[in-house]
């Protein structure tokens, strides 16, 4: 389980625009003076002064963020009471002595003056939102007071650049402005605040000891957030704008939560025992965490601290749910792309402001136009900004329909296949390049050579071990004919029958996987022709290409191509520009759809031809990858049974050591009886009972065999050394402590009642009882290339047993413990 509390993450607080001194007082009561009257001046002489100190306040630090928020809230209300009385502009008539001049938040050495209000007001709302954040990162978020306190102000931060974004970036872009109060940066830091503000209500959870399952909602929220915010960096204009350790940050916040949703949501699969979902998870957002760790160039110490554990723990974990899989469950891990996307929880939004700073109830200045006057001023100001907002949606709408309109008629593409010029889709280029890169059709053959070569090695370990038990039968068989009754140790086919059923059951796994290989050898051959496509370099040459009409009517081929080129040319630079207007939009529209063009070269046909080429080269990437994971697959299964003979070689080496080390003792024996000798004064031997067991005497340099791969002894539990329950026999060996004498090689104890998931039954092995344990009826010794595969190559062979209900479906290479096995001592298939 994850831990109940985590440390406090990084985040980021937005620095304040500043600004240069200007004199409000003069130029507002000139123009109260000219338009109004003296004594109106004198009248206003408290509203004057209040602005003035409000606007020196705004110029200078204050001594707390709780003061600084109010004064430019404050302030921000007495500049839209002073838009509708104050016309301020470059004209002689309206305030015209006064410029704003504010710098770059993020670029100090930018900056920018107007003689407009609105870029006043963007300034502030925006200094606004600084604030905010900043409050946010100042509150002790150790504590669940402090943690709301962050979480309200990262969301009030958020709602003050929505604010900006949506309704006054527009207008202060209207002359010279800095990017930082443009729509798309606004718009990128009300993502990142509700990424920050979210990733407050992650910490709660967190340490609330929430459920897994919603922890990894929220965290998958956050990392949204990120991700948004990393895009917008990314695009123009920001992705020059912005230093390079705010892009770091905010990629590796984004991947660090994706990753930390997947670990979260991996917990909660464990313990519904959904191991291959797990896995994925993990190796999902493992990945992701350790691209970002590559590309986090400037981030703070902290936070690669927090990504480093966080990685740890997915790795942990993933090292965990692994074996418990290739051990237990076998089941078959899937991809990642086809499992469903991580569910969300959002827990913020953007405060809305509307409110907050709602001027409608200010006094300031209101004797001085008429209340039916300011209403009728703000109204005319919403109508105009509704047009605008209107007419930029319809501009949006069109272009779009330009779009897909242009899309449908195939352009530009069919103009560059005229040219010769033929494209793919960048998916399916991209996907060819993968398999041209990985060899290509070409090289399946040496891979299906390596698949011979592993099958061979395997057939010569099996004749191998098969013949070592062979020669030691016959010498067995030769001295019980020449001794007779007095040859009284057991016979070699008593005690080797579970090697040679494991044997017969390997040879058997190898008949099947070679009649699957053959198919794959089939499927290759039958479908070389449809791959061969995937071999054209450049690809492109492999598609059909646009040929002019063979014979022209009118010769105005060349007229009809280039008034499309140009019509497409001037279509890029209005959209670019963005300035036109909706009819100029239409008309270009209509230029575009030009049926000439399409009926002259014969368009449709073409289209048909292409998408047929494409289908081509899908179906020939798909079949080509299907092959590849059969002999993969292939692969790994002869790689893990090379494995699994090699260990059971071992097995039968020592059997047969063993076996002759009691030979020649028994030769000993034998020859003293018949020279007469006396057992009294003869060395401690093997005394041979007439039930046919013997007591052994520890023989120097002799092994008291361990597992050889693991380095355990065999007479107890152990794990299962490979992902089947081959394990459960262990090599033919004596105890390991040498000095005490035990029988050796009875018959067997009665078998104890298997471990489920094909684990290791206790063995009742003990040197004292000289009985080797022996493997439960019911366990199954063919080996999988890996767990829970199910593919259409190296399947199990039709009419194997059903596994019993509640159980693992059996892997390929399976052969049920009721076929038909090869006889112990037929070894003619792998001589073949």
């Amino acid at each position: 389980m994850a831990a109940p509390t985590m440390a406090v993450n990084v985040m980021l607080a937005i620095h304040e625009k500043k600004t240069v001194s200007i004199d409000l007082y003069r130029p507002l009561r000139q123009y109260i003076v000219i338009h109004y009257s003296e004594r109106e001046a004198q009248n206003m002489e408290d509203d004057l002064e209040t602005v003035k100190q409000m606007r020196n306040d705004v110029e200078k630090p204050s001594d707390s963020l709780e003061s600084r928020r109010d004064l430019l809230q404050n302030y921000y209300k007495a500049l839209c009471v002073m838009e509708s009385r104050f016309p301020i502009s470059s004209e002689k008539e309206h305030v015209h002595t006064v410029n704003f001049t504010w710098y770059d938040a993020f670029k100090q050495n930018k900056k920018a003056s107007q003689q407009n209000i609105h870029l006043e007001k963007a300034a502030v709302v925006f200094n606004l939102a600084a604030i905010q954040s900043q409050i946010a990162l100042s509150a002790d978020r150790t504590t669940a007071n402090g943690l709301k306190q962050a979480c309200n102000a990262f969301q009030a931060a958020a709602g003050a650049f929505a604010l900006l974004r949506d309704n006054i970036s527009m207008k202060a872009s209207v002359g010279q402005s800095t990017l930082d109060v443009s729509v798309e940066c606004a718009g990128m830091l009300e993502r990142l605040m509700l990424a920050q503000a979210q990733e407050c209500f992650f910490e709660k959870v967190i340490s609330d000891g929430k459920p897994d399952s919603l922890c990894s909602k929220v965290a998958r929220q956050v990392s949204l957030y990120y991700e948004e915010a990393y895009g917008a960096l990314n695009l123009p204009p920001l992705n020059q704008h912005f230093d390079r350790t705010w892009i770091a940050h905010v990629q590796l916040k984004a991947a660090q939560f994706y990753a930390e949703s997947c670990y979260r949501l991996s917990l909660d699969l464990h313990e519904k025992e959904e191991i291959a979902e797990e896995i994925a998870r993990l190796k999902a957002g493992l990945t992701t965490l350790t691209d970002a760790k590559k590309s986090a160039k400037g981030v703070v110490g902290p936070l690669l601290e927090m990504a480093s554990k966080l990685e740890g723990n997915i790795n942990r974990n993933l090292e965990r749910a692994s074996k418990e899989n290739d051990r237990v469950y076998l089941m078959r891990v899937p991809a990642i792309n086809t499992l469903a996307p991580l569910p969300t929880a959002s827990l913020v939004k953007s405060t809305p402001m509307h409110e907050i700073l709602d001027a409608s109830k200010q006094k300031m200045f209101a004797q001085l136009v008429p209340d039916s006057s300011a209403k009728a001023l703000s109204r005319y100001t919403e109508m105009v900004d509704e047009i605008i907002r209107m007419q930029a949606e319809k501009l949006q709408q069109e272009s779009e329909i330009t779009r897909v309109k242009v899309k449908e008629m195939d352009l530009p593409d069919s103009l560059l296949a005229l040219e010769g010029n033929s494209t793919l889709p960048e998916q399916l280029k991209e996907d060819i390049e993968a398999v041209q890169v990985g060899g290509g059709p070409a090289g399946l053959d040496s891979e299906m050579q390596q698949l011979k070569d592993l099958r061979r090695v395997n057939q010569e370990l099996l004749v191998q071990t098969e013949e070592l038990l062979q020669k030691e039968a016959r010498e067995d068989a030769q001295f019980r004919t020449q001794f007779g009754t007095r040859w009284t140790r057991p016979q070699s086919s008593t005690l080797t029958k579970n090697l040679q059923d494991r044997l017969n059951r390997f040879a058997a796994n190898l008949k099947q996987a070679s009649e699957s290989d053959a198919r794959i050898e089939r499927v290759i051959r039958d479908n070389y022709a449809m791959m061969s496509i995937l071999d054209y370099k450049p690809i492109e040459s492999a598609l059909p290409s646009l040929a002019r009409p063979i014979m022209s009517l009118d010769g105005n081929e060349d007229a009809i191509v280039g008034a499309l080129k140009q019509s497409l040319r001037q279509l890029e630079m209005l959209g670019s520009e963005r300035a036109g207007l909706e009819d100029m939009l239409k008309e270009m529209k209509r230029k575009a759809q030009n049926d000439a063009y399409a009926k002259v070269f014969n368009l449709e046909d073409y289209k048909a031809a292409r998408a047929k080429g494409y289908k081509q080269i899908s179906a020939a990437i798909a079949k080509y990858r299907e092959i590849r994971d059969n002999i993969n697959e292939g692969l790994k299964f002869y790689v893990t049974l090379q494995d699994a003979i090699t260990n059971l070689k071992q097995q039968c080496s020592d059997f047969v050591m063993t076996r002759n080390i009691q030979c020649r003792d028994m030769m000993e024996d034998l020859q003293r009886q018949l020279a007469g000798l006396s057992f009294n004064n003869s060395k401690p031997g093997f005394n041979y009972s007439s039930h046919g067991q013997s007591t052994q005497r520890a023989v120097p340099g002799v092994s008291t065999h361990s597992d050889p791969q693991h380095g355990q002894q065999t007479g107890g539990p152990h794990p299962p050394y490979y992902r089947t329950s081959e394990q459960s026999v262990p090599p033919y060996s004596t105890s390991s402590a040498p000095a005490q004498p035990h029988n050796a090689y009875t018959g067997p104890q009665n078998p104890q009642q298997p471990h489920p998931y094909y684990a290791q039954a206790p063995s009742s092995y003990h040197p004292s009882s000289g009985v080797p344990p022996q493997p439960s009826v019911s366990h199954d010794y063919s080996q999988p290339p890996f767990p829970g595969w199910r593919g259409p190559y190296y399947n199990a062979m039709p009419g194997s047993h059903t596994p019993p209900a509640g159980s693992h479906p059996p892997p390929p290479y399976h052969i049920s413990p009721s076929g038909e096995y090869y006889p112990p001592q037929q070894s003619g298939f792998y001589k073949q």
